[in-house]
This record gives structure tokens, sequence and C-alpha cells, in this order.
């Protein structure tokens, strides 16, 4: 079975999405601790987190989405943002790099990696 790629960005706009709700969850279980307020409290705090982290990794990312180099994918004519030597369209997912040296070569995400 194949493993099923994703774009750099999307990956990373996701998980941020995930810590929201994680966040939300982590809050939802404080509520069936009313009768300890310490532990209420310490639930909300801890949910309040998760949402302020999933903020400052939307934040991040923005910032590193306005670096990207933008490209036009080959496959589907759309514009796509790339971060590293290989990653994936935003839109068709197929794979994409600006190293002349991989192409043609298959789809490994290690080729983003420094070479020791």
């Amino acid at each position: 079975m194949a493993k099923n790629y994703s774009s750099k960005i999307n990956r990373i706009r996701t998980f941020a999405l995930s810590l929201i709700f994680i966040g939300f969850i982590i809050m939802y279980v404080g509520i069936f601790f009313r009768q300890s307020p310490f532990l209420m409290t310490l639930f909300m705090l801890l949910g309040l987190l998760s949402i302020i982290a999933s903020t400052v990794v939307y934040f991040w990312i923005g910032m590193l989405s306005t670096k990207a180099v933008q490209v036009i994918c080959p496959n589907c004519n759309k514009p796509t943002k790339m971060l590293g030597r290989v990653d994936m369209c935003m839109h068709c997912k197929d794979p994409l790099t600006l190293d002349q040296s991989l192409e043609g070569k298959e789809f490994n995400e290690s080729y983003n990696q420094k070479e020791k």
C-alpha cells in the first residue's frame, strides 16, 4: 500500500486545526470535574494552552507560506507553493521538484533532508 503524501503546508495547517479541536475536547473533559475546582481549572488551562499553541503554529506556517516558492503545477496548471526540494501539489497531489537532478525519480520526502 502506497503512502498517502500531502503538501507540507497543508499538513502543518491540519496539525494546527487538530490542536484547536484537541483543546476543546480537553476543556469539555474539565466540565466532568465540576466538583473539583482545581481539576476543572487545570483542564480548562490545558485546553487554552492547546488553542494558543495552534495560534502560534498558524502564525508560523503563515510566515513560512509567504517565503515559499510559488510554482504552476504541470499536471493541473494551478498555482501551488513548495517548501523544500520536493513537495506535493496542494490540488492534485502530483510530486513536484525544483531540483533537476531529482526529475524522473520516485517521490521521497527524504530528499528534503540535509545530506551528511
